[in-house]
């Protein structure tokens, strides 16, 4: 078996890290910015530290933080986070992938998109604005599958992985209407304004405030979509064809009963 790692002990962290040729961190988004010097920093430390690691693929899985300079607050906090944990990686020179996975389908797909929900409405529905701004839905699982091909892959080192199902890019209207279809039930659709929405994050907690702020740069300005994938990334997809991906139209299945 081998040996464990602790964020609090340097050494063990360094043995840990020493047993291994590749580090995919999943931490979760409080654990990255909740110490005083992040855990991603000291997992940083570590691997330069030890030497042998061919490639790190850091703890991001969602918005690119380098396109959302101007993302507004307290949202920005994730972003400022996570670009201060790639500019440490590229200073250190360890290989790394970034993997950009969009909008997990566990938070996203089954709400249809609402705000705290996780399962389809029965009676009504949000719109954010007109709610045809293209989103990109992912399932975890094919997550999880394209981010361990691409740890290994030489065409994705130092590079940024952008997870783009062609199928997956849909608006919010165009994914309510694949439930609609799918369930037979179609769902009244009220649409709240970029003032609304902005006007509905006052008064909420800060972490609140957060989600909240994703979601409106994801629904209101497109920024998962808005952008061309230059030449410092690459669409996983392209890389790996032979990745069977799931669906939203398939994902929407589970969520009938």
């Amino acid at each position: 078996m081998g040996k464990q790692g602790s964020f609090d002990n340097r050494e063990s962290l360094v043995a840990a890290v020493k047993q291994v040729d590749v580090v995919i961190c999943a931490i979760a988004g409080n654990h990255i910015r909740s110490h005083a010097v992040p855990e991603q920093i000291k997992l940083i430390q570590a691997i330069k530290e030890a030497g042998n690691i061919k490639r790190f693929l850091p703890s991001e899985f969602g918005i690119d933080p380098d396109k959302m300079m101007d993302a507004m607050e307290p949202g920005n906090v994730t972003f400022i986070d996570k670009r201060e944990v790639r500019r440490a990686i590229e200073e250190a020179g360890i290989p790394y992938t970034y993997v950009s996975a969009n909008c997990f389908a566990g938070y996203f797909v089954g709400g249809l998109a609402q705000l705290g929900r996780l399962t389809p409405p029965s009676d009504k529905v949000f719109l954010y604005g007109d709610g045809n701004t293209k989103a990109i839905w992912v399932d975890e699982d094919d997550v999880a599958t394209y981010t361990i091909k691409t740890a290994v892959d030489p065409r994705s080192e130092n590079k940024t992985v952008y997870i783009r199902p062609p199928a997956n890019i849909l608006s919010q209207r165009e994914v309510i209407e694949l439930w609609e279809k799918q369930s037979g039930n179609v769902l009244e659709k009220i649409s709240i304004s970029r003032e609304e929405f902005l006007n509905l994050m006052k008064g909420q907690n800060l972490a609140e405030q957060i989600g909240m702020t994703h979601f409106y740069h994801i629904f209101y300005d497109g920024c998962l979509y808005n952008f061309e994938i230059g030449e410092e990334g690459k669409e996983a997809t392209e890389l790996y064809p032979e990745v069977k991906y799931t669906t939203v139209e398939a994902y929407l299945n589970r969520y009938l009963y």
